[in-house]
């Protein structure tokens, strides 16, 4: 497990710049990762282009292992935190629900090649932190489904859906963002997420 888990444990900062250490090792490592893949990346490339010594980075990150599974699990942080924020407002179900789909895709779009990288090379962790992943992202769909289940019980979504299936389905789409959204395309990730949010409103009205 990552030693600095959310980036607020330190203050060091390399010889090269003002950047914490913590996270310049995953500016990189995002970066190789995303140029060259996660297994033909090694940890010396990887503290060679952050300009660190390799007792620098396992002072942060145990592994390389550690570095892939900190890119994906910092998206999910903000993630979550925007979520539990949005969900858990005054606003009447039908727009926190819209709240929430839009900020998934926008927050995904904006951290693209972190959530490439991870479903590329998922299989790649340690079983433990495979389960911790899975154990996170099953939390949010939990959460989504909750509030789809909410607006059931208040009559404003229709009731012969399973949220389940729904809250499959919705995620099913945020996952293949990777193999078609660009960054300098015609829509932006905050446009693409409207229009998901949209989609999964107009598919639970009565």
């Amino acid at each position: 497990m990552a030693r600095v888990a959310n980036g607020r444990t330190t203050t060091a900062t390399t010889a090269a710049g003002d950047e914490p250490v913590p996270q310049r090792l995953l500016s990189v490592a995002t970066r190789l990762f995303a140029e060259q893949g996660y297994e033909l990346t090694s940890v010396q490339q990887i503290v060679d282009a952050a300009g660190v010594t390799k007792g620098a980075m396992y002072h942060y990150f145990g592994s390389k292992d550690d570095l892939l599974y900190e890119i994906y699990a910092r998206v999910l942080r903000v993630q979550h935190a925007r979520m539990e924020s949005a969900a858990d407002s005054d606003s009447p179900v039908q727009e926190r629900l819209h709240a929430v789909a839009a900020d998934v895709v926008a927050t995904t779009a904006a951290n693209l090649d972190d959530t490439k990288i991870f479903f590329r090379s998922m299989h790649l962790l340690h079983p433990d932190k495979q389960a911790e992943v899975r154990a996170e992202r099953r939390r949010y769909h939990e959460r989504v489904c909750a509030l789809i289940e909410e607006g059931q019980r208040a009559g404003v979504f229709r009731a012969d859906k399973s949220p389940d299936l729904v809250v499959d389905f919705f995620f099913g789409a945020v996952h293949h963002l990777g193999t078609w959204f660009r960054q300098d395309g015609e829509l932006t990730g905050e446009d693409v997420g409207e229009q998901f949010a949209d989609l999964l409103l107009a598919s639970l009205r009565p």
